[in-house]
């Protein structure tokens, strides 16, 4: 296909070797599907603020620091430079925030840098070779669902342990490969501890991955994960290893082995180690 503007000099500088397709148009980005360094990815082109349609983008981003003070009274005043570095928190803030959650073992795309607007990124593929689907075209067993749910929960709990909520999280920013989901579209992650909306969004976030879930495994429906977290976050006792129950009673809990779960993770963190070794070898197809 012929190569987008926005994409033009990153092909120029070698960066993308040649763009293959349009992968689809959202509310903050066009997705690209490209080769780069002779692998298949996908390049994520952030549309300017004024062709953005995010709702609520000033919400999101309260509690953002900026390093330079000359920058931070620039955006506070709305000026051309400051609407510019504006821009540039927002198109960072995703890059920042996938490094830190792959690093602290949440399943997200692996990023190969962020270049005049422009986020090169892995490309997360079903297990036949094709782009992976979101989880709201997925339809999980009562016993898959329950187990997605469990590893869902465990990721927003790493999360939260980073001091980031996702914040927009659903079922159509979550892509399923064949080691589960992987969450995605994070450039209004909000800080946790200094955002007065992190508590909504955070259950909002926990809710929506509940009523999805609880549509194959009913038994979800009565938990709150949400309460139970945001709790031990607050106190500051919420750690990578916290358990969590997720039931208020025993009643609640159905015939799954959560332990059994909880081991599936670890070696969910395993392989993606793993795997993210081999692609940084150059070593993954």
């Amino acid at each position: 296909m012929k190569t987008p503007k926005r994409l033009e000099t990153l092909v120029q500088d070698g960066l993308i070797d040649r763009v293959l397709s349009r992968l689809m148009s959202g509310k903050e980005a066009d997705i690209y599907i490209v080769e780069s360094e002779g692998r298949i990815r996908c390049a994520k082109v952030y549309k300017e603020a004024v062709n953005r349609s995010f709702k609520k983008a000033a919400q999101y981003q309260e509690g953002r620091k900026v390093r330079s003070g000359r920058r931070a009274r620039a955006m506070e005043k709305g000026s051309k430079f400051g609407r510019k570095q504006q821009e540039n928190v927002w198109q960072t803030a995703e890059v920042n925030a996938l490094q830190r959650l792959q690093m602290a073992g949440v399943r997200v795309p692996q990023t190969y840098g962020c270049v005049e607007g422009v986020l090169l990124m892995e490309l997360i593929v079903g297990a036949d070779g094709d782009v992976a689907p979101q989880l709201a075209e997925t339809r999980p067993s009562a016993d898959q669902a329950f187990d997605d749910f469990i590893l869902m929960m465990h990721y927003l709990k790493l999360m939260l342990v980073e001091g980031m909520v996702h914040g927009d999280l659903s079922e159509f920013n979550v892509l399923v490969d064949p080691h589960g989901p992987v969450i995605i579209d994070l450039p209004q992650a909000v800080d946790a501890a200094a955002n007065n909306n992190a508590r909504a969004m955070f259950r909002r976030d926990v809710n929506n991955m509940r009523r999805y879930y609880g549509n194959y495994s009913p038994a979800i429906y009565k938990t709150d994960y949400a309460n139970e977290m945001w709790d031990l976050f607050e106190s500051g006792e919420l750690t990578p290893e916290s358990p969590l129950t997720g039931f208020p009673t025993k009643a609640a809990v159905r015939s799954a082995n959560v332990d059994a779960i909880l081991k599936d993770i670890s070696a969910v963190k395993r392989e993606e180690q793993e795997r993210l070794a081999r692609l940084r070898d150059g070593q993954d197809g």
